[in-house]
């Protein structure tokens, strides 16, 4: 008699090909939706002359990278939540547009944050401004009509995207009520980070008060709203959750921007170029009021400190000086422990069975990932 194969036999396993992620397939689908925006953007431009061509290039090139983070945590709530008890995913179109609303809105606040702290790099490239004011002295303009060409080309590429993330929101098919409190969120993005940045500015030029309260208040406004409370909020409304719910996410929201934004304090001093793309130079040239900085101006090492911090020709060997005094005076140790008090409060608020388990250790995850970042 003739012997079956094992693997003809019906007692042999195929592997299962695991289920497709349908968070990874929906961000796959926002970069499509941003790259055919970008296009469409780009090809209209051409009727408005050259220069507006190459506004649009050189905003494409700047929303390209990045680690998507925005977009990844209004889907991660919306599917986390879609199916908890609140009826099946219908409409991930929505979810989707969304998604991409939060990140033009960040790609928007990058864009006007440069040209406040006068930076001319983003992720290793010359950014909007810069790519203007390089071309305009390449083209014989002198030094401020350079610079007012690229921070002028940079404000309006930013208030295009801040437009066009208002207007994906606006153009859903979701129910009335739906869209106006995701309009709201939207709308509460831009009203609290704008108050983020003024107080930055505030801190940084001393028109503001300087205490270590009033940075982490301007921490918190600067990230947490549109990077992690606003996309969860906006993820779980749109998957039916509850304003239990809404406002658990709301508040692990704002502790893990916090936690964000002291990781990026703490990269912008300590941080290695090659990975962060950015200098380590910028921060402590500025004069930017971090909370290394709040905390080293109550230690008795300030005096010290103090005559190299915001000065414009500060160079690498007092960047490294610096950073190697506010290390001895405590300041970055201070600034790691609050890091990763701001962690551990936030996978607390996770500890509830109001969340599936899923998208508790999917958040868990995105919190300890602020502790230790290189980038």
């Amino acid at each position: 008699m003739t012997q079956l194969r094992p693997e003809l036999t019906e007692q042999h396993t195929v592997a299962e090909v695991p289920a497709p992620d349908p968070v990874d397939e929906d961000l796959h689908s926002v970069e499509s939706e941003l790259t055919a925006f970008l296009s469409a953007r780009e090809r209209d431009a051409a009727t408005y002359g050259e220069e507006y061509t190459r506004l649009w290039q050189a905003t494409g090139e700047s929303s390209r990278g990045g680690k998507r983070l925005r977009p990844r945590l209004v889907l991660s709530a919306f599917h986390g939540l879609a199916g908890f008890g609140r009826g099946e995913v219908e409409d991930r179109t929505a979810a989707v547009q969304t998604a991409l609303a939060f990140e033009l809105l960040h790609s928007a606040f990058l864009l006007h944050d440069d040209v406040i702290d006068g930076d001319t790099v983003r992720r290793g490239r010359p950014n909007v401004a810069g790519e203007f004011s390089a071309d305009a002295l390449f083209r014989g303009a002198g030094g401020p009509r350079a610079r007012l060409w690229g921070e002028s080309a940079a404000i309006l590429a930013g208030d295009l995207l801040l437009h066009a993330a208002a207007q994906r929101v606006a153009r859903l098919r979701v129910g009335e009520a739906t869209r106006s409190r995701l309009l709201d969120l939207i709308d509460r993005s831009v009203f609290v980070t704008a108050a983020g940045e003024l107080a930055d500015v505030g801190l940084a030029t001393g028109m503001s008060a300087s205490g270590l309260p009033d940075v982490l208040a301007m921490t918190a406004y600067k990230t947490a709203e549109y990077s992690v409370s606003g996309p969860l909020a906006a993820g779980a409304l749109l998957a039916g959750a509850d304003d239990e719910v809404v406002e658990l996410l709301a508040g692990y929201g704002r502790l893990v921007g916090v936690a964000f934004q002291l990781g990026d304090d703490l990269l912008g001093v300590y941080g290695d170029e090659t990975v962060t793309g950015k200098t380590v130079v910028g921060d402590l040239k500025q004069g930017k009021e971090t909370t290394l900085i709040a905390f080293a101006r109550g230690t008795a090492q300030w005096p010290d400190l103090e005559p190299l911090f915001g000065r414009d020709d500060l160079g690498p060997d007092a960047t490294a000086e610096l950073a190697r005094g506010l290390e001895r005076c405590g300041a970055r140790v201070f600034a790691e422990r609050l890091l990763a008090d701001h962690v551990a409060a936030a996978v607390a608020t996770l500890d509830t069975p109001l969340l599936p388990s899923a998208l508790a250790a999917t958040l868990t995850r995105v919190a300890l990932g602020c502790v230790g970042r290189t980038a």
